[in-house]
């Protein structure tokens, strides 16, 4: 455990505003999954209360440890995150079409992919840090994407396309940290967008010139219901009963919240659930209706304080190690949250992507805090102590 002197150096305004987020969570949780088992209007919360005790007793145990020592285990990790994306496959459960989780009891069960992106900040950044100052030529990206790309695909194949960006999202904010040039890797990361809206186009065109017609309807690794949620956001009236519902939906409910709101359980797009998942992947949208943009902004203020103490604590790590380790969790962070927000305002394809630390799920409140704990111990760690 901590020796006193180490609390000298601890960020008491995030783990302060890291507390209200958590507070924010079961709040917003109260209301909206009152209605989702009628029989039992607290089941969510008092669930999420046990992760949160859950979480934040593991969070102060890996700000406990120096977080130098991962370094030493970093293949071991690597190896471990590989077997329990693999194991999924063979012993997973499914549910909603997916295939992510591994149950453990008959009532409980873990998702290796959530874990998956603490393994690969942890591994990825020690792999990087070998690397400084080796990041200059176009070559020398293949071997980094090499090695993030395996458990990507594994996360692919389950499927879970969320999980996948995510982990596209860390991938290119530890790269540029790790000081990747950013001439050439920028252009290959604009070059790689473009050609991804190339065959995104040439797949749905159906009207295309004789010297292109080979390419019409260029086929994808993605199934249509997958393709279906990507797009639909661009014209979500196209579909309104179906893969647009959602969409729809969360904007209604967003709308009607106007400044400050309908009050606290008094939404009707998530009280009287036409409003689908509103207790997880669209728990934003019951801010915007119960807590109007008053609400919204406040929540969205706590989240942008969040993330500006956590890229204090990178810029005061004291090695190369502690500052990829954060800039990963910060990339993760802030991808979930661009992207949910992003979703549930159609004004971003639906990915399932959870808001962190607010949405209910306990694989995804126990990845935030212990990710939330290596930023503890990078901060707790950034000055050598003398004695």
């Amino acid at each position: 455990m901590f020796e006193r002197r180490f609390f000298k150096n601890l960020d008491f305004l995030f783990v302060f505003i890291l507390l209200l987020l958590l507070g924010a969570s079961l709040l917003i949780l109260s209301t909206a999954s009152l209605n989702v088992i009628a029989s039992q209007p607290y089941f969510y919360v008092k669930n999420q209360a046990m992760w949160i005790g859950v979480g934040l007793v593991i969070a102060v145990g890996v700000a406990s440890i120096d977080y130098q020592k991962f370094r030493k285990y970093s293949w071991w990790i690597y190896g471990l995150n590989l077997a329990l994306l693999l194991a999924v496959f063979f012993i997973g459960s499914s549910a909603k079409g997916a295939q992510r989780w591994i149950p453990v009891t008959s009532g409980f069960k873990i998702q290796p992919s959530e874990f998956a992106k603490i393994f690969i900040i942890l591994t990825f950044a020690d792999f990087l840090a070998r690397r400084q100052g080796k990041l200059n030529r176009f070559r020398d990206f293949i071997p980094p994407f090499l090695y993030v790309v395996v458990p990507m695909a594994l996360i692919f194949k389950q499927p879970d396309l969320g999980t996948t960006l995510v982990f596209a999202a860390i991938f290119v904010g530890m790269m540029f940290v790790a000081g990747a040039n950013p001439w050439k890797f920028g252009g290959l990361l604009v070059g790689g967008i473009l050609l991804v809206a190339l065959i995104l186009w040439l797949h749905f065109s159906t009207d295309l010139p004789g010297f292109l017609k080979f390419a019409q309807g260029l086929p994808l690794p993605l199934q249509d219901y997958q393709l279906k949620r990507l797009t639909i956001f661009m014209d979500p009236m196209s579909d309104t009963s179906g893969d647009g519902y959602h969409i729809i939906q969360s904007i209604w409910a967003i709308g009607s919240g106007g400044l400050w709101g309908k009050g606290y359980r008094g939404g009707t797009q998530a009280q009287l659930n036409f409003l689908p998942e509103h207790h997880t992947d669209f728990i934003f949208s019951v801010v915007g209706e119960e807590f109007g943009f008053i609400g919204t902004i406040t929540l969205l203020f706590l989240f942008a304080m969040f993330l500006l103490r956590a890229i204090s604590i990178a810029t005061k790590s004291q090695d190369i190690y502690g500052m990829l380790v954060s800039s990963g969790v910060i990339s993760m962070f802030v991808f979930h949250i661009l992207v949910n927000v992003g979703m549930t305002s159609g004004i971003m394809p639906v990915t399932g992507i959870p808001l962190p630390l607010i949405s209910y799920g306990g694989s995804a409140m126990l990845t935030n805090m212990i990710s939330i704990g290596l930023l503890l111990s990078i901060n707790i760690r950034r000055q050598r102590l003398m004695f």
